[in-house]
Parts: structure tokens; sequence; C-alpha cells
């Protein structure tokens, strides 16, 4: 008897970790490698969020807390939305989960009948094909290209609907490219009628143009969003969800038997990372960002690397090297561990974010602005 499920076998694997593995080995045995292939902001977590958060564990706030989270955080992230993108957003139309990831698995499992599509792009998150089949759904895929920034238009969309088609994911600025949708494609996805996910966890990271939440085009959507990125706050596990009333019902039910609430301390801080107490220190770590995009994208092009579309947002770059692997008959995967293994540098392969990214490479710049530039050294002497 198998003990395994199916969906459990068929999962495929997070390419990114298994660079970053296979790095962390190389690091036990006593080798150097730049690591630019995870997301993970390269800062603290500002210290007001460190300091509210050791004040609420000492104050006993240690429980469980509503399954929707607390009011106060609610209502705070109403309130960031506001000041944001003028939005209204009741409080009661949020959820606060245990990071991004179960807001997304949740969602989906709230609006997918089994079959059910949902409509993304090719590349996209690596994540997102999974999230949405675990949910009973169908992720279709469709191919993008550098010059939509690798998203997704109303036109290509539309071609794409089918009689089971449920939704529509978007992600700006994304990942992996690092892209931003413009406005009035926002406007136009939305007239299609499909309800629209909107992962929107690198808002605020944007260099240039402000990226526009869904919310200020409809409400039959959900907004997706966290801490982790912008409040460089990976390991607290805190994200939210913003969803009409009938689908956050459905979600409440489920966090209530999956994961009861989110971490009460966490939640505490998190009220503090939303306050203009921490928008210095936010504002600090987008011009550093800004200044290791700058470095990232003239260490390629010195090194002959094309960037397949000039990020705007998030800490992304992905690197067209199609010609390179047709010329060497390397794939991206096996590309990026070349490179991991001869020259020391962590890179995720694009086939990591579907069919679409094979013969790219994910390049983040979110590590420390000196590694970087010891990346790009080893980079250019590699390509050299």
């Amino acid at each position: 008897m198998k003990l395994v499920s199916q969906r459990a076998r068929e999962i495929k694997p997070f390419l990114v970790m298994e660079v970053l593995e296979a790095a962390q080995c190389l690091e036990r045995n006593g080798v150097d490698v730049v690591h630019m292939e995870v997301g993970e902001p390269g800062f603290e977590t500002p210290p007001p969020v460190r300091q509210a958060a050791t004040r609420a564990m000492q104050g006993g706030q240690t429980h469980y807390t509503h399954s929707l989270g607390l009011h106060a955080l609610r209502a705070a992230i109403a309130g960031w939305h506001k000041r944001q993108y003028g939005t209204e957003i009741d409080p009661d139309y949020v959820v606060v989960t245990s990071g991004t990831s179960p807001a997304m698995l949740l969602v989906f499992m709230a609006i997918c009948e089994p079959g059910d599509e949902i409509i993304l792009a090719d590349p996209a998150y690596a994540c997102y094909p999974q999230l949405i089949s675990f949910a009973g759904g169908v992720p279709l895929m469709v191919r993008t290209g550098p010059e939509t920034g690798f998203h997704l238009d109303a036109r290509t969309v539309a071609g794409a609907i089918t009689p089971r088609t449920r939704g529509i994911l978007i992600n700006s600025p994304s990942n992996p490219c690092g892209t931003l949708i413009d406005p009035g494609d926002l406007q136009r996805l939305t007239e299609l009628g499909l309800f629209v996910v909107s992962d929107e966890i690198y808002h605020g990271l944007t260099y240039g143009s402000q990226a526009c939440s869904i919310r200020q085009f409809t409400d039959q959507c959900a907004v997706v969003n966290g801490f982790s990125k912008l409040y460089a706050m990976t390991g607290w596990r805190l994200g939210y969800l913003i969803a009409p009333p009938d689908v956050v019902r459905a979600v409440q039910k489920m966090q209530q038997n999956f994961f009861i609430s989110a971490c009460h301390f966490a939640q505490t801080a998190a009220v503090t990372a939303l306050s203009e107490e921490c928008d210095p220190y936010v504002a600090v770590m987008v011009q550093e960002y800004g200044r290791r995009r700058e470095l990232v994208l003239a260490g390629l092009s010195r090194a002959g690397i094309r960037v397949a579309s000039e990020p705007t947002g998030a800490f992304y770059v992905f690197a067209d090297l199609r010609d390179h692997c047709k010329h060497t008959g390397l794939s991206s995967y096996q590309l990026a561990f070349d490179i991991l293994n001869r020259a020391h540098v962590a890179v995720t392969p694009g086939s990591d974010f579907g069919p679409g990214g094979e013969g790219y490479l994910r390049l983040s710049y979110a590590a420390d602005y000196d590694r970087l530039e010891v990346g790009l050294e080893r980079l250019a002497k590699y390509f050299g």
C-alpha cells in the first residue's frame, strides 16, 4: 500500500530551495557562496517592531487570538490601505494568516470547485501552481514575454477563458521579473468579469512608479499581502487576506479548523510595523535596494548578460541566458548548478517559474551590497 497520496507525489520541488540547500552544503565544507537565489531581505526587522514583540511577549500576549486576527491589526491594515491607495476597507473583511502562502491556499480553497481553472502568467512564482492544485483547482499558465513585462494582458486572458475558468492570479511587482502591471491593464483585467487574486507582497518595494492595488479597481477580488518583504519579517510568518465577506467567512472557517490563528505577539508587533514610526526604516531599505538594483543591472551589462525586462519593483532581475543555454546545451537548471559549483554563486533556474522561464535565470539583489559585488565579479569570470 502506498502511504503517500498521488497529489503529494506529484508536487514539484521548489527549485530555489534545492539551490539554497546545495549552497548550504558547499558552505558546510568551507566554500564561500554568494547568495543571489532567495528572496530574503538583506536587513533585520526594524527595531520598533522587535521591541513591540518583546513587550508583547513579556506582557503575556502568547495565546490564541480571534481567528480573523487581532482587531487592532486588521484596523491597522485597513488604515494602511487607505493611506497608500485611498481605498476603504472594512477591518472585518481582513483575515490575518501565518504568512502569505497560507492566505493564498485558503483563498483558492474558498473559491475553487474541483477542476476550476485559475489563469496565471507563465513565468510566475513557482509555488502558485502547487497552491492552486492542492486547493482542487487547475493552474492554467498563459505564456507571456518581455513586451508585457511578463504580465498577463486582458486580450490574452480573454482568449484563454473556458467554461471552467474561475479567476485570474496576478502579481505586481512580480516574482521573478520585478516588473509592474500598468494601471490601465489592471482596469481591463477586472472588466473580464473574473474574480482576481492579487499577490501584492512586494508593494512598497518600487523604484519610480508606485504599484496599484487591485482594490482600486474592483471589490470582486482578493488581495494577498504580508510583512515578509517590505518590513524584513520573513521569519515572523505573518500575512493577510482582504476579500469579499462571503469569501472571508469561508476562509475564517478553514482558518479555525486548520490554523486557528496567527501568532499573537507577532500580530501585535505588526501593528507597529504599519505605523508611521517604521516609515523611516522602510525608506532606508527601499533606497538601498534601489542602489543594489543599479549595481546588479550595471554588472550584468558589463558581463554581457541581457536583462529580459528591466525591473522597477521587488528585488529580482530575470536574466536572459537563452543564447548561452542553446550554445552550451545546458538547461537553466543545469546552468544554475554549474554556476553554483564552479563560480560559487547561487542563482535560481528560470524553469522554476514555468516553461516560459526556461533559458532564464532569476537573480536576487536582496543580499548585502558588498556580497553582490563579489557575486557579479564571479559571474563575469564564469561567462567571460
